[in-house]
């Protein structure tokens, strides 16, 4: 039996043609491994990182003093408890070397104030005294 010149020409192109799929099947499969994935998303996201930080330095450089003013709220604003309670215990240190030394007992009356005093106590009952039962006598 003898072969069409196109009947080849078919089965070397279906040939080439099942080639180029399997081909293109491993290629896939290389880069939908796991690795490669991650391999691939590490790289974009370490590209990313790296644009972000020069547009972030970039910024600095343009507004230096806008974009210490932002770090300085920002700062104040997490700091906020510390800072009240430096502020409060200087003042507190600070106030008696700035008074009269004249007035001592408004002084003490002063600290004595600025202490909690304890909530009042109702007075204790008297306790109950057992009363002896009487008896019947017959």
């Amino acid at each position: 039996m003898t072969d069409d010149p196109r009947m080849a020409a078919a089965r070397i192109e279906v040939a080439r043609t099942r080639e180029a799929l399997i081909e293109t099947a491993r290629e896939l499969q290389g880069r939908l491994a796991p690795k490669a994935i991650a391999s691939d998303v590490w790289e974009k996201a370490k590209d990313k990182g790296a644009d972000l930080a020069e547009g972030a330095v970039d910024a600095v450089a343009k507004r230096p003093l806008a974009v210490g003013g932002v770090i300085a709220a920002l700062t104040m604003f997490l700091a906020r408890e510390p800072i009240k309670a430096a502020t409060v215990k200087f003042y507190d240190v600070m106030t008696p070397l700035f008074e009269p030394r004249s007035k001592p007992a408004a002084l003490k009356a002063r600290k004595s104030a600025s202490k909690p005093k304890p909530p009042a106590r109702r007075p204790a009952r008297p306790a109950r005294r057992a009363t002896p039962k009487k008896t019947e006598k017959a």
